[in-house]
Parts: structure tokens; C-alpha cells; sequence
């Protein structure tokens, strides 16, 4: 008898169930900074749609292609690190802004190539909207072509640093690595940067928002 009052209970609670699930569902894409469709899963097609920032035209992600995992989303992530931290997942290509009650928004990132990886804790000393950008002279020793952006190349769509940049100290000392946008939206979930962590223009002008100078940042080993 009583696993029958057991079913008719769930039969009769399923609806308020649902709809429990469906206003979690929804409240995690929201804090996600993404707009919810009709059954509560983001609408990406509208987060990755092109964009006009800073006097620029950003094409939009072709967000089909691509694995979605990879996608912004917010997720379950236990951690010490505070809230407001960042913590970078090279061997997995994820980036994670920490939020309270064990949850991380995660975006896919681009990362370093072979001989050029980097861990190890950082702060966030700078924050700059289409920022000029700057070669090491290491850079420039192996591209002489870059040489011509020694005194640095002004920002926008053809600059690598792109429409945000998080600019990575430790101490009084630049790291010279950085968290910025890129003009090569297909180098996400690969290694292809120079020790730098790239992002999609859209995910980085959302973290930009997000993130506050001083923040903790946490690149695994």
C-alpha cells in the first residue's frame, strides 16, 4: 500500500518537480550571463551572435562546430579558491570564474603551445578594453616581422590581444601572459598561443565585466 501512495504521490508532485528543475535549469543560465530559451537550455545562437564593441565589428561563433563543452555555461565546481578567483585548466582548456556555493562559470579557452606553457598563481594588476599590444622582444627574435609592432600595434580586430585583456602580475613583476580575446575563434580547445589564454570575444567582454583588478588567478600545473 504504501509503494502504491509512493507512486500516486510522485505521478502527482512530477509537474511542481519539473518545474523545480526547469527554474534551476534556468537560474544557472541566467548567472551564466546567458538568456534561457523556452526549456531553460541557453540560447547560444544569441551569445555568440556578431557583435559591435569599441567601434569594432566581431563576427559571430560558429557555436555549432565546435565541441560543447567548450560552450560558457555554469557549472558544479568544489573548490577552496574564493569567489571572484579565477582558476585556469590548461590540459582541459577551461577557465573558471569561481562563484559561491561550489559553482564556477566555465569557458573554453585556447592555451599554450608546447614550450610555451605557464603555471602558477597571478593576479589581475590591469584590465583593458581594446588594448595596443606589445611583442616580447623573445617574440620578436623569433618573427622579425613582428618588429614592426615593437612600439605596439594599436587595438582592434587584427591585433592577437583583441577586444579585452586581463593583464597576469605576480608581485611588482609582469608576467608578460595575459587572458584576452582572439582574431582565431578556431584555436579554442587547442594549444596554440604563446603561454597566453585565449578566449572568444564574446566569453572575454562577459569576464571582463565579471572579474575585478586584484583577482586571484590560479593557472594548474
Amino acid at each position: 500500500m504504501a509503494l502504491k501512495l509512493s507512486r500516486r504521490w510522485l505521478i502527482a508532485a512530477s509537474p511542481f518537480l519539473l518545474a523545480a528543475c526547469q527554474s534551476k535549469t534556468q537560474q544557472s543560465v541566467v548567472e551564466a550571463g546567458l538568456v534561457p530559451l523556452a526549456d531553460g537550455t541557453p540560447d547560444y545562437a544569441l551569445a555568440y551572435a556578431p557583435v559591435r564593441d569599441g567601434g569594432f565589428s566581431l563576427p559571430a561563433i560558429d557555436y555549432l562546430s565546435v565541441d560543447p563543452k567548450f560552450l560558457r555555461q555554469q557549472v558544479w565546481y568544489p573548490t577552496n579558491q574564493e569567489p571572484g578567483t579565477i582558476v585556469v585548466d590548461p590540459a582541459n582548456k577551461f577557465l573558471y570564474f569561481i562563484q559561491p556555493g561550489s559553482r564556477a562559470i566555465r569557458y573554453g579557452i585556447g592555451v599554450g603551445r608546447a614550450g610555451f606553457a605557464w603555471n602558477g598563481e597571478a593576479v589581475i594588476r590591469f584590465k583593458r578594453i581594446w588594448p595596443k599590444w606589445f611583442p616580447p622582444d623573445e617574440m620578436i627574435e623569433r618573427d622579425p616581422s613582428l618588429e614592426k609592432y615593437r612600439d605596439g600595434q594599436e587595438g582592434g580586430p587584427s591585433n592577437p590581444i583583441g577586444a579585452r585583456g586581463l593583464y597576469l602580475w605576480q608581485g611588482n613583476v609582469d608576467t608578460l601572459y595575459r587572458i584576452h580575446g582572439t582574431n582565431q575563434p578556431q584555436s579554442i580547445g587547442t594549444n596554440a598561443s604563446s603561454g597566453c589564454i585565449r578566449m572568444w570575444h564574446q566569453d572575454i567582454i562577459d569576464l571582463y565585466e565579471r572579474v575585478q583588478i586584484g583577482a586571484k588567478v590560479v593557472v594548474l600545473g
